[in-house]
């Protein structure tokens, strides 16, 4: 079952990564003593957003240094977070204490009074629509997993999915005329995309020995970068910490994968969109056990 609480551990480094598509080369950009998550790439290429110990942080590339997003009375949030297209506003998946459940909400990315979007829980943020209408997520309904969209501005949810077993990652295509998901239905979690309506959910991915998660596709709409577990490491339902992890690439239109990196990662490694708008660079984090 997928369930999040404020990674409280002490005993992990987190290396705040960026992955270069031309040279193939990784730079860890800053190190922290604390466990951080899901970076996303702000659209002026200028910032990382991530979450930690329940708090989103801005880290500026240039600076290297974190300033804290005030979240108002949130203060729970997990690592299913995106920012809207136009990078004004920030979309925050949050463990609300009520009822144990995550939320979406959704504030200025300066900084405000989130709103919430997402009366019933749980729901994990994925997606934004480009023309920022739409968000797309995972959402818990009766003890089963699917993808659901709802309004931007709030309203009555659609559910898209409603195969056996989890759907999860909700993301659009740049052009918007796909959402990108993972979907545990054919026995191993695989990468999967769908009309924005939730016709011809089509399997993108057969990677036989591993279980594929969080397909993210660039900005210019050619490629996907995924993290998969290796088969047998994990149940395919699961994306736990603490595993030995690759990312992939694969191009959008379909074709064979390639390993792009191996590190010791998994949950809060590549929950989110993290491409950088030049479509050539994407962040991610690897952990390291103290």
């Amino acid at each position: 079952m997928k369930k999040w609480t404020p990674p409280q551990r002490a005993d992990v480094y987190s290396m705040l990564e960026v992955y270069d598509m031309n040279t193939n080369q990784r730079e860890v950009v800053a190190e922290f003593d604390r466990v951080i998550e899901a970076p996303n790439w702000t659209p002026d290429g200028q910032s990382l957003v991530y979450n930690s110990l329940g708090r989103i942080y801005r880290f500026d590339l240039d600076s290297r240094e974190s300033r804290l997003i005030d979240t108002g009375y949130v203060a729970s949030c997990n690592n299913d977070h995106v920012l809207s297209p136009d990078g004004k506003l920030l979309g925050i998946s949050a463990w609300t204490a009520e009822d144990q459940k995550s939320r979406v909400y959704i504030l200025p990315i300066t900084g405000g009074t989130p709103r919430l979007i997402t009366p019933v829980g749980p729901s994990y943020l994925h997606g934004w629509s480009p023309d920022g209408k739409t968000l797309a997520y995972c959402g818990n309904r009766d003890g089963i997993f699917d993808v659901y969209v709802l309004p931007a501005e709030g309203g009555v949810e659609t559910q898209l999915t409603d195969a056996p077993g989890l759907n999860d990652g909700p993301e659009y295509s740049p052009d918007g005329g796909h959402i990108w998901f993972n979907s545990v239905r054919t026995g191993l979690m695989q990468v999967w995309r769908m009309n924005p309506d939730g016709s011809e959910q089509t399997q993108m991915t057969r990677d036989e020995g591993w279980n594929s998660w969080f397909p993210h596709v660039s900005p210019d709409g050619r490629d996907v970068v995924y993290i998969c577990y290796k088969k047998g490491d994990v149940d395919p339902g699961a994306h736990p910490p603490d595993k030995n992890v690759e990312i992939r690439h694969m191009p959008a239109s379909g074709g064979a994968p390639r390993t792009l990196a191996k590190f010791f990662g998994g949950q809060g490694s590549l929950n989110v969109n993290s491409w950088a708008p030049d479509s050539r660079r994407f962040a991610f984090v690897s952990y390291r056990l103290k």
